[in-house]
């Protein structure tokens, strides 16, 4: 199961470099989308009680995330 999982990032990390913005930025806006979509589905999903910590975690990530995509076209 690793290897695949494995092969498959490397993959996705390669599609990446195809991206004419940096790769680096567009990986830290699929980040905040990738954290979003976890807590959507352990809430809805697994039906798993979000807590303080939970919420807190993806406000900082989302927070993040928009601060390196709102500094996009100034780099």
């Amino acid at each position: 199961m690793l290897i695949p999982a494995g092969m498959s990032l490397a993959l996705f990390v390669w599609l990446l470099t195809l991206h004419p913005a940096a790769s680096g930025r567009v990986y830290a806006a699929y980040g905040g989308v990738y954290v979003v979509t976890a807590l959507l589905w352990l809430r809805i999903v697994d039906g798993v009680k979000l807590s303080l910590y939970d919420w807190s975690g993806a406000l900082v990530a989302l927070c993040g995330m928009l601060i390196i995509v709102a500094g996009w076209g100034r780099a």
